[in-house]
């Protein structure tokens, strides 16, 4: 039996998921219209590659990824392109972004798919299929799967499927290995092969029974290389340093990534994915969403991605009394600007929220340093100087004391007693930092072309100088020369006259 580890910190919220992991998976109608964000992956948005009017059919590809981090997007059922347009979309800020609006025709007439048996390609081969699939992390941070793929080949000896899912209400990975652990453990051995790891570890919370159980029976024709590991449920547990250190005792050095120390980790949502795209030659057109809060029948969505929320919400029956929709959980989730936000490659879970499930903060009193924060904050941060040093702006001293090593999980604001939102100065100071940092190399890169701009006109200035310096040296030897061949003519002359 595998020996557990203990990361720093951590916290018990109430989990308030048996609410959605009553039935099974629901699969939901078309809805009306489908919005399909161009980005919806960490890195470059896709580029388009359809006009407005054009009829497409499912898994169609619709937008080119653009540069080495991005992904491909496609279209999630057939139907006729409407509209290239901005559309507001599931972000903070509210604003809008560039969309493919898709009309449905009902008919969900697929593209012919390319079915692959993955042994019989090279691991490249694999990375790109996946990288045209759209296939994405699905645990929330939606980086792209081959790019990952490809920072851990030739360096990765274990590879760690997430199963954890600790954040509050959110199910959707644990119904996925509930009803398709099979295909879960397939795709793991995809991506395992890919990388050649040498073991694969599969880590889930010890609050999801009926999921071990279907993962244990699933890798049971795998070999000794997969093992299914029971990990108490703590918050943030799911958090791929936390998972990492819980599963092998190895921590992932402040501004490293796992694979530099051998360990690569993705979803299980992932792995399905990525069976799905190579196995079947289907691309990332759906997802499961948890679907929950004020609604009569909280449950688990097969939704087509571009569904828009509040669509997907009609199908759970929302209850009178919702003031807002969050997106993700109640820790590190969003606010939704709009319910009628289309559901991206990213979306795990909607919460319908109301007062009564999610009552107003109390006021903000002052910092009474407690420590209590310190002890929750699972990466060993001293937040409680972040926040002093973000209020004041003195984000120098903020990055001294690892601001960027924050995951943003949400523990410390959770037990301060003076109800200090702290993971919003968190957001604060490390947008700022972005932001002047691109300031900076925005000025340096100005900088860099006037001073080259100044060369330049010198560099022309004395090229001209010198081609007229040039031209003058040759008009003085030519006059030179002609009065050196008129000589000896003068000469003659000068004697005929004698």
């Amino acid at each position: 039996m595998r020996t557990l580890h203990k990361f720093h910190g951590g916290i018990h919220p109430l989990s308030n998921k048996s609410q959605s992991t009553q039935n099974r998976i629901a699969q939901p109608g078309l809805p009306s219209r489908l919005v399909i964000p161009f980005q919806q992956h960490a890195g470059e948005a896709a580029k388009p590659v359809v006009l407005e009017g054009d009829y497409v059919l499912k898994g169609q590809l619709i937008g080119m990824p653009e540069g080495f981090i991005s992904s491909a997007i496609h279209a999630p059922t057939s139907g006729t392109i409407a509209a290239l347009e901005s559309q507001q979309i599931a972000h903070p800020s509210g604003l809008p972004d560039l969309c493919a609006i898709l009309l449905p025709d009902g008919k969900d007439e697929w593209i012919k798919c390319e079915k692959t048996e993955y042994r019989s390609n090279t691991p490249e081969q694999l990375r790109q299929k996946l990288r045209m699939a759209g296939v994405v992390g699905q645990g929330g941070a939606a980086f792209p799967s081959d790019v990952k793929l490809k920072l851990g080949m030739h360096k990765v000896k274990t590879l760690i499927l997430n199963g954890a899912e600790c954040e509050p209400y959110i199910t959707c990975d644990d119904i996925l290995m509930r009803e398709r652990a099979p295909e879960i453990v397939q795709g793991a051995e995809i991506l395992s092969f890919i990388l050649a790891a040498e073991k694969v570890l599969i880590g889930i919370e010890d609050n999801k029974p009926e999921a071990i159980a279907a993962m244990r029976i699933a890798v049971t024709d795998s070999g000794n290389a997969f093992e299914v590991v029971v990990i108490p449920t703590i918050y943030p547990g799911g958090g791929v340093k936390q998972l990492i250190k819980v599963l092998t005792d190895l921590e992932v050095p402040s501004g490293k990534l796992p694979a530099e120390i051998g360990i690569q980790c993705f979803n299980v949502a992932t792995a399905f994915s990525a069976w799905r795209a190579i196995t079947h030659g289907e691309p990332l057109l759906s997802r499961i969403v948890t679907v929950t809060g004020n609604v009569r029948r909280a449950q688990n969505f097969e939704a087509l991605i571009g569904t828009p929320v509040n669509e997907l919400i009609a199908q759970a029956g929302e209850l009178p009394g919702s003031n807002g929709y969050i997106m993700g959980g109640p820790m590190m989730g969003m606010r939704l600007p709009s319910a009628s936000v289309p559901l991206v490659k990213a979306s795990n879970c909607i919460i319908v929220a109301s007062e009564e499930l999610f009552p107003p903060a109390p006021p903000t009193q002052p910092c009474i340093r407690c420590t209590r924060c310190t002890e929750v904050c699972p990466v060993n941060l001293q937040p409680q100087d972040l926040y002093w040093f973000a209020k004041a702006k003195e984000f120098g001293k903020a990055q001294t004391f690892s601001l960027f090593d924050c995951i943003e999980c949400g523990a410390c604001s959770y037990v301060c007693p003076s109800h200090i939102p702290l993971v919003q100065y968190y957001r604060f100071a490390k947008s700022e930092i972005r932001e002047r940092t691109q300031e900076k190399h925005s000025a340096d890169r100005a900088r860099e072309r006037h001073e080259f701009r100044e060369y330049r006109i010198e560099r022309e200035k004395q090229e001209k100088a010198e081609k007229l310096a040039a031209k003058e040296r040759a008009a003085l030897a030519a006059k030179e020369s002609a009065a050196k061949s008129a000589e000896p003519i003068r000469q003659e002359v000068v004697l005929q006259k004698e």
